[in-house]
């Protein structure tokens, strides 16, 4: 299921993003433009990330993922939707969870090199 997770995250990506591109200049501002294109290029980035970590849970099966995956499915959901939110008028102040998508999405990171990190040592 982590390939299914990570293919259906690039596809909504490229969507999102083709939006962004054709269906978003008419009303947007261009901060909210701005925004649009921020989501759209961490959550490529991080649905890259995602198939990458499919893969790695397929060829290196010692090292657990499961909760970077998770990890960083949940900060793509609160960074990147938070922004895309914003960039279609939802109020600013509700970028206050923009952050707390970005901590996750570290911790994702971080909790991959440990993991990553015990499994060389074993």
């Amino acid at each position: 299921m982590f390939i299914v997770i990570a293919a259906l995250n690039l596809a909504l990506a490229v969507a999102l993003g083709a939006f962004g591109a054709h269906g978003l200049q008419s009303f947007a501002s261009p901060e909210q433009i701005a925004w649009w294109k921020t989501a759209t290029d961490y959550f490529f980035y991080h649905g890259l990330a995602l198939f990458g970590l499919a893969i790695l849970h397929k060829v290196s099966p010692n090292i657990p993922i499961k909760f970077s995956f998770i990890s960083i499915q949940i900060g793509i959901i609160f960074f990147c939707g938070s922004l895309y939110l914003m960039g279609v008028g939802v109020p600013r102040y509700f970028g206050a969870i923009t952050p707390i998508g970005g901590a996750l999405m570290i911790l994702g990171w971080l909790s991959l090199a440990w993991n990553a990190f015990k499994a060389s040592k074993a």
